[in-house]
């Protein structure tokens, strides 16, 4: 996973679009009363294949969603997009969750459950067959789906890395 430094991105020069994947509240019982926090948990993408995820807490809402948004554009990954989709098939893991991402043909659309959806579509990727098992914490599965994203490779690298032209990555 040494390639992942390789891929960072900058946020300064990109116009990257937020979405909100989850929102809790969190709350803190004291003796003088209830204490109520929020944690929203943001993803960005500029729909071009870089993406990127971040958790914002704070006892406001909007506020919350602020950081979210500051922390995710200081983790963005470049994703290998391939005609609207990935280019091979791709498992990703973190903690519990576990997350099958499959190329898929155009027009097919993006099938896939809530956190996924919302950083697939980030990403900018139109066609593709997703499935999420284990865990379903939205937490996790953002990171096993952007962890997945992240350690996808294009043709043209495999090429570079085992030292051989283009065409013979797929003629073997």
């Amino acid at each position: 996973m040494s390639d992942n430094r390789t891929r960072t991105v900058k946020s300064s020069d990109l116009e990257l679009k937020d979405t909100v994947v989850h929102l809790n509240r969190v709350t803190k019982v004291t003796k003088g009363g209830r204490t109520f926090t929020f944690a929203a948990i943001v993803v960005v993408g500029d729909g071009n294949g870089v993406v990127g995820h971040g958790l914002g807490k704070s006892k406001e809402v909007q506020e919350a969603i602020a950081k979210g948004i500051d922390d995710a554009k200081k983790n963005l990954v470049k994703v290998p997009l391939r005609h609207g989709t990935i280019p091979h098939v791709q498992e990703g893991r973190y903690s519990g969750a576990q997350v099958l991402l499959k190329p898929a043909a155009h027009g097919t659309g993006v099938i896939a459950g809530g956190s996924m959806r919302a950083v697939l579509e980030s990403a900018g990727i139109t066609d593709i067959l997703a499935k999420s098992k284990g865990s379903s914490n939205p937490q996790n599965v953002v990171k096993a789906t952007i962890l997945a994203l992240a350690s996808l490779r294009d043709a043209a690298s495999v090429a570079r890395q085992r030292g051989i032209e283009l065409d013979k990555v797929f003629n073997g």
